[in-house]
């Protein structure tokens, strides 16, 4: 019974090779008007309505597929976007970072220069914390006792005098600012060489005043003050300041020519806005302020 079965299944089979194999003979042998040629073309015409119709129908499908697709690679891309603009942006951060601090480096090497200062063991630090209140009187820097910062050391942008050291501990210090009330300075006018005290103004701590000058000393606006670090065998009042240090510009003159005269002085460095400073840590200390 079984091998019936095969034999009649082989059977037909041949005869359906047979079939197509005749069919194919007489469609490929016959011209394009012959009766096999015209029955594709009305199989085509029957089945191509069916056809559109279905493509019709299944449009909405293959859009909505498609539309899913593209969704899920523009996701994708938009993701490898944002992460591409976050790593350039840090990038782009981390430059900025890093010219600016060249530029204070660069600053600072050249004031060492200029002042004489590259021999008074600079010792660069940076600024970690600020004093919060309106004066600007202190700042905190990551250098301590551990790096040979000690009170009293002068501190120095490459603008120009910032402030003191006033507290240390093994690691960090706190620099008292030239615009703290309690701050002196021994000055001197680099263009006449006019001497006197740096102080701050009483209510304006940016703003600071050239004491203690007499009635013939020439002052005027736009001169240059700097450090005196003047020297004297009495050492009761010891200066942290080295001379030649840049303080600022005088700004202008009240009650010029008068005992009563009283220069103003805009301090170069800008103590609202310090990240690198420097502690000169071997300056070599005088008398007075």
């Amino acid at each position: 019974m079984y091998d019936k079965t095969v034999r009649r299944r082989r059977a037909v089979l041949g005869l359906l090779v047979a079939s197509s194999l005749i069919l194919l003979t007489a469609y490929f042998g016959e011209s394009a008007g012959g009766g096999l040629h015209a029955v594709q073309r009305g199989a085509l015409d029957v089945v191509s309505p069916i056809q559109e119709g279905a493509s019709r129908a299944l449009k909405p499908f293959r859009d909505l597929f498609g539309w899913v697709g593209d969704t899920l690679h523009a996701k994708g891309e938009v993701k490898d976007l944002r992460r591409e603009r976050d790593a350039l942006r840090q990038q782009v951060i981390a430059n900025q970072v890093a010219a600016l601090e060249n530029r204070q480096l660069r600053a600072q090497a050249g004031l060492n220069a200029q002042a004489g200062l590259s021999g008074m063991g600079p010792v660069t630090a940076q600024v970690i914390a600020q004093d919060p209140n309106l004066w600007f009187t202190q700042i905190t820097i990551n250098r301590g006792t551990a790096d040979g910062v000690r009170t009293n050391q002068p501190v120095v942008t490459g603008q120009g005098l910032v402030g003191r050291v006033t507290f240390t501990t093994s690691s960090t210090a706190i620099v008292t600012l030239i615009t703290d009330h309690s701050t002196q300075v021994g000055a001197t006018v680099a263009e006449s060489s006019v001497k006197g005290l740096i102080e701050v103004e009483a209510g304006r701590p940016t703003d600071l005043v050239l004491t203690s000058t007499a009635g013939n000393d020439v002052v005027t606006p736009g001169q240059t003050v700097v450090t005196s670090g003047t020297i004297s065998k009495v050492d009761r009042f010891p200066s942290p300041y080295p001379s030649g240090i840049p303080i600022g510009r005088v700004s202008r003159v009240d009650n010029a020519g008068s005992d009563d005269q009283q220069p103003h002085v805009t301090p170069f460095a800008d103590v609202r806005r310090l990240d690198l400073v420097e502690v000169l840590t071997k300056a070599q200390r005088g008398s007075g302020p």
